[in-house]
């Protein structure tokens, strides 16, 4: 028996979710197909959200943790703090996200098929037929390495860093007010390392841009100088690849349509990609709604002219793959040119205030005032 559906979705992360949520309120029947056992198994991302993405998508914050600052640290240790007013950085629970919005899209009455991966379609004019599945549309949210852009000969990530990372029980040494970044080419040419204090864990990584491969190892013996690192406990390991060629041209035919990473909407200088995955993923299901029962515009066309272009990121993103030398990064990195750069990156439009991050009271406390009371 062919079970039938409005609006198919191929993957069940962030993109995906929020996608499928969305649409079930706005009334379609929706389904979700993952690979995966459950959302939050084979987690491949370090779960970092920006302050945009706290601002347009609400998360609950039991799940978070708040970082306000920036540590940068040059390859000879030389540390920058970058901080903004009114901004910060939300490190998640990142399982512990997707298994929420994953209820959350349940709620609203999308059905999630974990361990049913895509496998192939055929799309014809009134819609896409999978195996035991009929849809009307089918929305490809299934990662860097997207099979829905394979089978249906659409636009491929074909530039990718490749990611590793480590979760591990709770580290000391490590200020936990700031995300502490290293640039060093020679552990992670074309990017960074990381060390973030989490939500009760510290996740330790870094990435390179391909061919070359992040170095571990490296990090870790750097790492020494803040830690024992002997006595670091391994809860998880991750890796993964983050698309750096910036959003691709063909994102869909006249009912296939890809959306979040599949789609290379990743910024390709930071490789954020959560924001834009929740953003668009619920505009994806928006314009597909719009469009399947409204004669609104087609979903592909709209979500071509709204997608990230990334212009600037692409050309600063050419020059990273280069991976200057140490001797270079150390030379400009305490510039205030590379200060007011990396300010920029991290914190986009807003300066510092100048206030020393020591300095800065998150909540102050209200005047006191004198009450004179006059009796009657």
């Amino acid at each position: 028996m062919i079970r039938k559906f409005d609006l198919v979705i191929a993957g069940g992360s962030f993109a995906g979710l929020a996608c499928a949520r969305t649409a079930a309120l706005r009334g379609l029947k929706v389904a979700v197909l993952d690979a995966k056992k459950e959302p939050g198994a084979r987690i491949r991302t370090t779960g970092i959200v920006v302050k945009e993405a706290s601002d347009d998508f609400d998360l609950p914050a039991r799940l978070m943790r708040k970082v306000r600052g920036v540590r940068l640290y040059a390859p000879d240790d030389r540390a920058l703090d970058l901080h903004a007013p009114g901004y910060f950085f939300q490190a998640t629970d990142t399982a512990g996200v997707l298994r929420w919005m994953a209820e959350e899209a349940e709620r609203a009455g999308a059905e999630l098929m974990y361990g049913m991966r895509f496998e192939n379609a055929l799309e014809y004019d009134g819609g896409v037929s999978l195996p035991g599945l009929h849809a009307r549309f089918l929305i490809g949210a299934d990662g860097a390495r997207s099979r829905v852009a394979e089978h249906f000969g659409l636009s491929r990530n074909r530039r990718f860093l490749t990611g590793l990372e480590i979760e591990c029980e709770e580290l000391g040494g490590f200020d936990q007010r700031f995300l502490h970044c290293f640039a060093d080419s020679a552990i992670a040419p074309g990017y960074i390392a990381w060390v973030v204090p989490g939500l009760g864990v510290t996740q330790i990584g870094l990435a390179a841009s391909k061919p070359r491969k992040p170095d571990l190892s490296g990090l870790l013996r750097r790492l020494k100088a803040f830690c024992d690192v002997r006595r670091i406990k391994v809860i998880e390991r991750r890796s993964g690849l983050i698309p750096s060629g910036g959003t691709l041209g063909n994102l869909g035919t006249r009912r296939v349509m890809l959306v979040g990473d599949a789609a290379g909407m990743v910024s390709p200088m930071t490789g954020g990609g959560i924001h834009t995955a929740l953003h668009f993923g619920r505009r994806a299901a928006q314009l597909a709604s719009d469009w399947l029962d409204d004669r609104g515009p087609h979903p592909v066309a709209a979500l071509k002219r709204e997608a990230p272009r990334y212009g600037a990121k692409l050309a600063m993103r050419r020059m990273l793959d280069m991976a200057p030398s140490n001797l270079l990064i150390n030379t400009l990195l305490m510039t205030a040119p590379m200060r007011t750069l990396a300010q920029r990156l991290y914190f986009h439009t807003r300066a510092s205030d100048g206030i020393p991050f020591e300095d800065r009271a998150v909540e102050q406390e209200p005047p006191k005032q004198t009450v004179t009371l006059h009796l009657i």
